[in-house]
């Protein structure tokens, strides 16, 4: 028998220069059944796409056989829930507000919030130069723990109401931001918000550098909504560790006995970093291949 998690794609794993359509029809072609898509400041999904062209990108989806059943956004590394202005945190929570509109439309099930940072190790002047909070990546901007967990806090309540409104959960995910280090801290956290819609967006290559996703899995339990696959090698330390699926120190047979353990069922989705320099189609391909022997281990 097939294991019973889907297999879906982030569109961040495709070839920047391709059209939603292309990426829909290799999407297809490599065999997934979904593809998650990203809000962005620009492009076809973004902060000022009508509903109308997020139905009629739904609408292209189903076309092609796909399913879009999540939607994430790299907007929170400029715009953080836990900034030290209170003009950026509105704009953090204001962009939560957007996403959820937009996923509702697009009919996905879940979206990818990154709730905040204490920190991040890669520095905005990495990215863009002279970057300056607000811009992008000002990730770097130092926040104490303790502001930065009643902000997050404070903002998830604040927004539980309209993702139970539109049905759309909101997916914290496990990010290299210094902030809710443990699954034990991440299982309370969720569980101090207090709202069937408000979960975790579990990233398996993340855990790795300083855990063990199958431990996260177990003790976050229900509490996941949807999964990131990644793969990633300790010894390298440095987001250059993030591997081709199978490629990397992620203990697959483990994580799928967990999941199982916890009656996981829902979406599971290749976060492909960076893509391939050459033939990036190819990458797809690999991916879905690979998740197919992971899924594998999984089955009944």
């Amino acid at each position: 028998m097939t294991s019973r998690i889907k297999k879906g794609i982030n569109i961040w794993s495709f070839d920047p220069d391709l059209g939603l359509e292309d990426c829909f029809r290799l999407a297809r072609d490599a065999g997934f059944a979904g593809i998650e898509l990203a809000l962005a400041a620009g492009g076809p999904v973004s902060l000022t796409t009508t509903d109308q062209d997020l139905l009629a990108i739904r609408r292209l989806a189903e076309r092609y056989q796909l399913t879009i059943p999540s939607l994430a956004t790299g907007l929170y590394w400029q715009y953080s829930l836990t900034s030290e202005r209170a003009d950026i945190r509105e704009q953090a929570r204001a962009i939560v507000r957007r996403q959820l509109r937009a996923g509702a439309l697009l009919g996905a099930d879940c979206i990818l919030v990154v709730p905040g940072t204490v920190g991040v190790d890669f520095r905005p002047e990495d990215v863009v130069p002279d970057a300056a909070p607000g811009d992008f990546f000002a990730g770097s901007e130092i926040i104490d723990y303790e502001a930065a967990y009643q902000r997050s806090l404070e903002a998830l309540r604040e927004l539980a109401p309209e993702a139970e409104r539109t049905g759309v959960t909101i997916g914290i995910e496990n990010i290299w931001n210094k902030f809710l280090l443990s699954p034990l801290e991440l299982r309370d956290f969720i569980d101090a918000v207090g709202s069937e819609r408000v979960g975790v967006f579990f990233d398996v290559g993340n855990a790795v550098a300083n855990g063990y996703p199958e431990q996260w899995i177990r003790i976050l339990g229900r509490r996941i909504c949807t999964l990131h696959l990644k793969d990633y090698r300790r010894a390298v330390g440095s987001l250059s560790g993030f591997v081709d699926l199978l490629a990397g120190d992620v203990d697959w047979p483990s994580v799928m006995r967990a999941l199982a353990g916890i009656g996981y069922a829902g979406w599971a989705n290749a976060e492909m970093c960076p893509t391939y320099r050459f033939a990036p189609g190819l990458m797809v391909r690999h991916a879905a291949t690979a998740m197919d022997q992971i899924l594998a281990m999984g089955a009944d």
